[in-house]
């Protein structure tokens, strides 16, 4: 099938590629000339663990290609991809700026019959607008369907090519038709494509985000209250994640979600309960838990160095806001070094693939300091704060830790490591929801 994919962020780049590897002939197109040649040329604009060998390959064979051009794009395609950005408000709204004015260019270019998908994450109604934004223009039959992505960045080409379930929102059985012929690939092994109305699509996608984020908060708030009555928090999520009823999954105490979907998907759902009136007071909890858990961390280590941390230096380990990413977009680790900053300390930082992007947002910071490894990070630091849970980061030698810090003090803001190996080593151990500090 010939398919044309708008928009080469995150999502429009591993769909494009992901629909070209099973055999489609995918036109990527976006307004950035200077992104559109770097994939030319072969090279990502992203990281995502699996993505390069796919990319490079299909490229080769001429099944992924790439164009400024959306007429060209657009022109012999069966499927329209709007794979484009819907940033959040200053009231938490999702801005659809960029997808309903697709959707009137469109109108004026298309000359048959094509099926326009919304796989950008968008509000309830959406597709009712993109259909009627294109009809202002369109002299031909089309059919606009919601099909939400559900991609999880680090194991995204994996959730591409082996969903646990594709969600199609459509009421056209011309459209349906095409969807099954496009993914029945990637269902081969049972797993359903299940149909329903556009509006009931649109809404599964937000009701599964919030959901997982809720799952977060929660148990950050049970890591926090088993910090005050002496419980430790790792105890408690294998003895709930046991239940079959609750599985084991999302239920890791930590310092905050982050990236590019719970946030904004959490925050444009609330949006939406209040246009139509509702209070979704679980909701509007989940985000208060979430900014305020971010910066926990500064707190314990206020608690150690008092409020004044003027001439201290913070070592930091992750700055992505989850493993196999260098995505920084909410990163807790953001809110951590502007805290930080804010009561007069210094940070250097390392991380395997954000270093880029960390040097991007923060290129005028003269108080961060960005380090080639994790062991440049941590000497002569006066405690280490991890954020992020790389691999590279799981097994450490606690009197190693120990003689490269300036103060043996570690806050662990994933629970990597073992409290009673840290404090037998003499390393003061602040964890989330193990008890206020292990100290030798």
């Amino acid at each position: 099938m010939k398919l044309a994919v708008i928009g080469t962020g995150y999502v429009g780049l591993v769909s494009g590629t992901c629909f070209a590897e099973t055999g489609n002939q995918v036109m990527c197109v976006d307004i950035d000339e200077n992104k559109i040649n770097r994939l030319k040329s072969g090279k990502l604009t992203i990281y995502e663990p699996g993505l390069q060998v796919l990319f490079e390959r299909n490229i080769k064979q001429e099944r992924l290609l790439f164009t400024t051009d959306l007429e060209e794009a657009v022109k012999d395609a069966q499927i329209i991809f709007l794979a484009l950005p819907t940033p959040p408000g200053e009231d938490g709204s999702a801005d659809l700026s960029y997808v309903l004015g697709v959707a009137e260019q469109l109108g004026k270019i298309i000359t048959d019959y094509k099926v326009i998908v919304d796989k950008s994450t968008v509000p309830v109604g959406t597709a009712e607008r993109v259909e009627a934004a294109i009809a202002k223009n369109a002299k031909t039959e089309f059919d606009v369907v919601s099909n939400p992505e559900f991609l999880r960045e680090g194991v995204a080409v994996d959730d591409f090519m082996k969903p646990d379930r594709v969600v199609v929102g459509t009421s056209s059985d011309r459209a349906k038709k095409v969807m099954e012929k496009l993914y029945n690939p990637y269902v081969r092994q049972g797993n359903p494509v299940i149909f329903m109305d556009e509006r009931s699509a649109e809404m599964t996608k937000y009701a599964a985000n919030s959901y997982l984020a809720t799952r977060i908060s929660f148990m950050n708030e049970i890591a926090n209250i088993c910090e005050l009555v002496g419980a430790n928090v790792d105890f408690v999520r294998k003895g709930m994640g046991s239940d079959n009823r609750i599985g084991q999954r999302f239920l890791f105490a930590g310092v905050g979600y982050g990236g590019s979907c719970f946030p904004k998907d959490v925050q444009a759902l609330e949006r939406t309960a209040n246009e139509n009136k509702y209070e979704f007071k679980i909701l509007s909890s989940v985000m208060k838990v979430n900014e305020l858990q971010k910066v926990v961390m500064v707190d314990k280590i206020k608690s150690f160095y008092g409020e004044d941390l003027t001439g201290k230096h913070f070592a930091m380990w992750g700055l992505a806001f989850k493993p196999n990413t260098d995505d920084m977009r909410d990163a807790p680790s953001r809110a951590l070094m502007e805290e930080l900053w804010k009561s007069g300390a210094k940070v250097q930082a390392y991380d395997p693939e954000a270093m880029h992007e960390c040097e991007r947002i923060y290129a005028e910071r003269t108080d961060l300091r960005l380090c080639r490894s994790r062991e440049e990070a941590v000497e002569g630091a006066d405690a280490l704060v991890i954020c992020t849970e790389w691999k590279t980061f799981r097994t450490v030698e606690p009197e190693w830790l120990k003689q490269s810090l300036n103060y043996p003090i570690v806050v662990d803001g994933r629970n990597l490591y073992d409290p009673l190996a840290m404090s037998s080593a003499g390393i003061i151990y602040y964890a989330i929801g193990r008890g206020l500090k292990f100290a030798g």
